[in-house]
């Protein structure tokens, strides 16, 4: 079974997420700090949709945030397609490919999405009881580092 079929198993099973946000030196951001939250997942004919909610705290000032997401993972026989849908499916960014690498159960993305003078890369990496979905974006304004931990119920 190839790291496509398997991940795409693990990703219609995710029911939660935590993740960590950690800007490094070069970062204009302010958004570090740790978030939780739930995990609706839908299925469209164009793949998979993540409908996320939770909170994210700060870690200056412990001040605490909801937050709302939609990503659909766009299921495809030698890829995964990320999209952002913040804004709605029709108005969908599109993030990275994630392919698989020589390392088992790890996808890593196609190739560096530019996004104006942004570049964003990922890897994502199937555990027993989810995905690791590990992200960098960096520009002349952002030196962000993602880590998202989804997991099953």
């Amino acid at each position: 079974m190839t790291s496509i079929i398997r991940a795409t198993q693990r990703l219609t099973s995710i029911a939660r997420v935590s993740f960590d946000s950690r800007p490094g030196e070069r970062s204009h951001s302010a958004w570090s700090g740790s978030g939780r939250g739930s995990v609706e997942v839908s299925q469209d004919h164009d793949g998979l949709r993540f409908h996320e909610q939770g909170r994210f705290q700060l870690a200056r000032g412990g001040a605490e945030v909801a937050f709302r997401n939609v990503y659909r993972w766009a299921l495809h026989e030698d890829h995964i397609g990320l999209y952002h849908e913040r804004r709605g499916a029709a108005h969908a960014v599109w993030l990275f490919d994630l392919v698989a690498s020589v390392e088992y159960d790890v996808l890593v993305a196609r190739d560096v999405h530019l996004c104006g003078d942004d570049q964003y890369s990922a890897r994502l990496t199937l555990r027993d009881d989810g995905v690791d979905l590990d992200w960098r974006i960096s520009g002349p304004r952002k030196d962000e580092w993602l880590y998202y931990r989804y997991r099953q119920a």
